[in-house]
């Protein structure tokens, strides 16, 4: 990333939370099909607040600035989705402490952490269904495209390619973590409801990404 990594992240989270918030209706259905259809709404409520309060958030470092973010998710988004994602904020946030800047490394680290706190706190795993299955392999994408030297707007692209087509494939997958698994081998055929709401996020990031 560049020497203005700060307005970058800035950016990733800003569309990320509008995202959600234009997005509340698609992804109830999507978590609908085989959950209780609360995602999108409880991903908007605490993605409106993040923009609600978004000039009051500590800027003092990177690292500052998610871990504020995380607080917000983790006490406005209900369910179980609050926690998932307020984690991998907090996480990201604490390989970010203190920079000001960041590298192609520190990105994946950051990615790399979410992903482990969201295992860690919704003891999931690849290949369960869950939005780890297109966290991981964009995060897989953004490493080898930063260490090809690819641009930024680039590396968004990438992995915004690899976090649709991820996907799109958890739809051959059996749901075994969150409501979704209460419904077994039902759950085949669809996707998972945080791993789309997530490419259409990464897809929204690439779209927009700033002129470098």
């Amino acid at each position: 990333m560049s020497s203005n990594s700060l307005a970058q992240v800035e950016y990733v989270v800003r569309t990320i939370a509008q995202t959600a918030v234009d997005n509340e209706k698609e992804f109830g259905d999507l978590d609908a099909v085989v959950g209780d259809g609360d995602f999108g709404y409880s991903l908007a409520r605490g993605f409106e607040i993040v923009l609600q309060d978004w000039d009051t958030y500590d800027r003092a470092d990177i690292g500052t600035f998610l871990k504020k973010i995380a607080v917000v998710i983790t006490s406005r988004i209900g369910g179980t989705s609050g926690p998932i994602w307020g984690t991998a904020f907090l996480r990201a946030g604490g390989k970010a402490a203190g920079k000001s800047e960041l590298t192609g490394d520190d990105v994946v680290a950051m990615l790399r952490a979410a992903a482990e706190g969201i295992t860690a706190r919704g003891r999931a795993v690849l290949g369960e269904k869950t939005l780890l299955d297109a966290l991981i392999p964009a995060t897989d994408t953004i490493e080898q495209a930063a260490g090809r030297g690819e641009s930024p707007a680039d590396i968004a692209r990438a992995a915004a390619d690899t976090t649709m087509q991820a996907a799109e494939a958890t739809k051959a997958l059996e749901a075994k973590r969150g409501r979704a698994s209460y419904t077994g081998e039902r759950s085949i055929g669809s996707v998972d409801a945080g791993a789309m709401a997530l490419a259409i996020i990464a897809e929204q990031i690439a779209h927009g990404w700033p002129a470098d």
